[in-house]
């Protein structure tokens, strides 16, 4: 990460082209509509906006009616922002200004879909669902913005790219907003089938494709599978075998590709590298060793590294932004950035994870559950942070929650424990939300717990808290004293981040198989 963002240019509101090719709502119809509009936050975006809907658009008499509109409003603002932001790639001046817009012609994609899951007729989903895809798509236009800053190229090509879809996405999460969960129950969740609960649990599988660099299998490269894959038959579960080696490449996996499963032959055998990075000249979302954004994604015993170094900066080890996405007996490697847990729900399960500075961060809905975090050895004079997370508005779903796991320091970082500080976390966006729960803390974590990522930003408005940690750097007595940091002493607030009722585990990960707790 760069430097904590605002809603870049989100304020703006251009009048030169229409959502709908006419103003159109009678008076009468526009008062309906003033209502609803006041309940969100940017009341005269919505106003205009709404006020653009054809005569015989009736006004909403309930919430879920207002609900689509607002969302449809959005989706229709979207696909007109993406085809003005295609021509724009002809106006970059240089390969930075590129890099950074092609990652926002991607992100504002994604978005469409997202938005278009949301209001989708066919598709079975819940309040929560919705809420999830929609802080996906608000998280995807943060992101865009993110990569111009942190290549330094803020000037010419984003104000262009500057219009109100971030204002229309906050106003139907403000409507959306489902209520709290109640604790989970120990029954049995349906995430996946019961096929998936073998595959993890299996010894051995039969796979659909073979990856293995001696030819032995069906292709000698990842991504050649991958690509492969999108010509299968269905969108059933699709086993991906990764013999063991060192595969170096960068690998996507796109949202069409669902239910993808790569299986390796253990993380000290099956390792994925890259080494792109900002330093290198690659915006952090598109540094990533492996990007995976196709829904259903499993990986098991596969370790991801990202090689370029501390010097380099951010370097991503593994992006994600697949929903219902479980990684499982996984490594992760890298310095700082290494695990960007982008967007989405997404389960962690007895993995190694590596880094220094922010290297678990992101704004998915994210737990991670018997998880070892190794510290490394930063460069001279740098601080070391375990996560940034970075939700952005208070209606989204989002946050790092780390459970019954072990943050320690790495081999490397252990002679030299005196001449760094580490910290659990920093605020990278206004409503950052991180929670360690029942997790052994050593002794490298610094008293205060917790660091300032500017000032006093955000110190007020995020959600920081730590629930019944052990070890010698889990006291309390001497943490921040920040106004949204909080020793969480109530069972019942520490139960909202469990895998039951934060990622709603008990609907879909008991059929991958992968053992978990869905409580406290």
């Amino acid at each position: 990460m760069a430097m904590p963002l605002t809603m870049l240019g989100l304020s703006v509101i251009f009048l030169s082209f229409s959502l709908l090719p006419y103003l159109a709502l009678s008076n009468d119809a526009l008062k309906d509509f003033k209502g609803w509009c006041s309940q969100t936050p940017f009341p005269k975006s919505c106003e205009y906006f709404m006020g653009q809907l054809p005569p015989s658009s009736p006004p909403p008499k309930q919430k879920s009616d207002f609900q689509k509109l607002a969302v449809q409003v959005a989706l229709d603002r979207a696909l007109r922002a993406e085809n003005n932001n295609k021509w724009l790639g002809s106006k970059c001046r240089n390969k930075r200004e590129k890099a950074a817009w092609a990652d926002c012609l991607a992100l504002y994609q994604s978005t469409i879909l997202e938005l278009n899951r949301t209001i989708d007729p066919s598709q079975k989903c819940t309040d929560v669902d919705k809420q999830t895809w929609l802080s996906a798509a608000l998280t995807n236009l943060e992101t865009c913005r993110t990569g111009f800053v942190e290549l330094g190229v803020t000037d010419y090509v984003l104000p262009l790219m500057s219009n109100n879809v971030s204002e229309l996405i906050c106003n139907t999460l403000a409507i959306n907003k489902p209520q709290p969960a109640a604790e989970p129950k120990h029954g049995v969740p349906t995430w996946l089938s019961a096929g998936d609960r073998k595959l993890l649990q299996a010894s051995s599988m039969r796979a659909d494709l073979v990856v293995a660099q001696d030819g032995s299998g069906d292709f000698r490269t990842i991504q050649e599978a991958i690509d492969a894959a999108a010509f299968r038959r269905g969108s059933g579960r699709f086993v991906i075998r990764l013999k063991a080696g060192v595969y170096m490449e960068n690998v996507v996996i796109g949202n069409k590709l669902k239910n993808i499963m790569l299986v390796g032959d253990s993380m000290r055998n099956t390792i994925v590298t890259g080494s792109r990075s900002v330093g290198g000249g690659s915006t952090t979302f598109n540094s990533a060793t492996v990007a995976v954004t196709g829904e259903g994604f499993i990986a098991r015993d596969i370790t991801f590294r990202n090689t370029a170094g501390p010097e380099n900066h951010q370097a991503v080890a593994l992006r994600s932004g697949a929903d219902l996405s479980v990684f499982y007996r996984c490594g992760f490697e890298g310095y700082q950035d290494t695990l960007y847990v982008h967007s989405n729900r997404q389960f962690y399960k007895d993995c190694y994870i590596y880094g220094t500075i922010d290297f678990i961060f992101g704004n998915a809905a994210v737990v991670l559950q018997n998880c070892m975090i190794y510290v490394r050895r930063p460069m001279d004079r740098q601080k070391n942070v375990v996560t940034a997370q970075g939700r952005t508005d208070p209606n989204q779903n989002t946050g790092i929650s780390i459970h019954n796991s072990r943050v320690m320091a790495a081999p490397d970082l252990r002679p030299v424990l005196g001449s760094f500080q580490t910290f659990l976390g920093r605020p990278w966006k206004q409503f950052s939300r991180t929670v360690y729960l029942k997790t052994f803390l050593d002794s490298l974590v610094d008293p205060a717990g917790w660091l300032e990522w500017e000032g006093d930003f955000a110190l007020d408005t995020l959600y920081y808290g730590e629930y019944r940690n052990v070890g010698s750097g889990s006291s309390t007595s001497n943490r921040v004293n920040w106004g949204g940091y909080r020793v969480i002493t109530s069972r019942s607030e520490a139960s909202r981040f469990t895998v039951g009722n934060f990622i709603a585990g008990d609907s879909w990960l008991p059929s991958t198989g992968v053992p978990f707790h869905s409580g406290i």
